[in-house]
């Protein structure tokens, strides 16, 4: 590490150091961890009034130290594998609650995986987006970003969408929404391909492109490597207590939503809302820092790994369940994630965002809610 790093000075406690966690971070692992131990063991039952009651504000401040965990391993190792990071943990979640709902026999709902990846992708592109931007553009009028790493991460984006969600509602070899098994196959290959591709150029060839243009004035000082380390272990216990208690909580959701008199499609935005809090908060405070570069790394990184990650993780368990995977998106819903990719690439392709295109997709996003609560 060199000089100029101004790494503070480890003390070989593992705690003293500026980006020590302070005990307000662990509790809530610690507290999860307690929950999600009394429901294991039937001491609580995870569809009682008393569970959700302690387990719904454990989830999100839980989510808080996953957030603050990101944060310190993000500084240590820069940008944009911080972003990189952030996204694969993430995705592990939501891959983990859509797998653990296919597997059990009491839903054996296939929609489930469309669903929430269709939700994430409006969640991120419009909801954090959006949000970002207006944040963004109120504290400083207007935000610069490179718009080439931008562009090229949602023409990625654009395809991998268009070719999972929206092409499978019009081939011949089988009754759509589905793909046969064959393209099922080559859809999750080219997937993958087409994701490492993009990391290969974000992290090595044109890095450059995915760096903050407005950088802060302030100097911030690097992790040790043990407090990396201890971010890192902390990191992935929170991200699986995440997974745990929202699991737990799941049934109670679902009750919820059909109580509500919901669509059951509606399941797939609250599981998509609690995997991406991580994500999204990161994503706002960066905006809110000048910082909004990082902000749609976080960002587009986010739907990109849900995508490209997630699908075909969740078409290899459905194949081998022997279970046809839905994916082909409704007529309504296709017509949102095609706005949602124009004014997307609208407002990329200047490198210049205000308040006006923050708004824009916060529309949208409330469009979304509205045909996914009522359809």
């Amino acid at each position: 590490m060199t000089k100029d790093d101004k790494a503070v000075p480890d003390d070989g406690s593992g705690q003293g150091g500026s980006h020590a966690a302070p005990w307000r971070q662990i509790l809530p692992i610690l507290a999860a961890g307690v929950l999600v131990g009394l429901e294991v063991s039937h001491v609580l039952d995870d569809g009682s009034l008393l569970f959700s009651f302690l387990a719904a504000p454990v989830l999100v401040f839980t989510v808080f130290s996953a957030v603050h965990f990101a944060e310190v391993v993000s500084l240590r190792i820069g940008q944009p594998f911080g972003s990189i990071l952030l996204a694969a943990a993430v995705t592990v979640i939501e891959v983990a609650l859509v797998v653990s709902m296919l597997l059990n026999p009491s839903h054996g709902d296939t929609t489930i995986a469309r669903d929430t990846v269709f939700a994430t992708l409006m969640v991120v592109l419009n909801g954090v987006v959006g949000l970002s931007l207006l944040i963004g553009g109120i504290r400083h009028r207007e935000q610069l970003f490179h718009s080439q790493g931008a562009v090229a991460a949602f023409s990625v984006l654009g395809a991998l969408a268009i070719l999972t969600l929206i092409l499978p509602n019009f081939t011949v070899a089988v009754e759509g929404p589905f793909y046969s098994p064959a393209q099922l196959v080559f859809v999750s290959i080219v997937s993958l391909a087409l994701y490492a591709v993009f990391i290969f150029a974000q992290t090595v060839r044109h890095k450059s492109d995915y760096v903050d243009v407005a950088a802060l004035g302030e100097d911030h000082p690097i992790p040790t490597g043990r407090e990396t380390a201890f971010s890192l272990l902390f990191l992935a216990l929170s991200l699986i207590a995440v997974i745990l208690l929202a699991e737990a909580l799941a049934p109670t959701v679902e009750r919820g939503v059909a109580a509500a008199g919901l669509a059951d499609a509606f399941v797939g935005v609250i599981i998509a809302a609690v995997v991406l809090l991580p994500e999204g908060l990161t994503a706002l405070k960066a905006a809110a820092q000048n910082r909004l570069q990082t902000s749609l790394n976080v960002s587009t990184g986010s739907a990109l790994a849900s995508i490209g990650l997630s699908i075909p993780t969740i078409a290899a368990v459905s194949m081998a369940m022997g279970k046809d995977l839905t994916l082909g998106l409704h007529t309504e819903h296709s017509v949102l994630l095609a706005l949602t990719l124009f004014v997307g690439t609208l407002t990329l392709a200047t490198g210049r965002t205000t308040i006006v295109q923050g708004a824009v997709h916060l529309v949208i996003f409330g469009c979304f809610l509205m045909i996914a609560a009522v359809p």
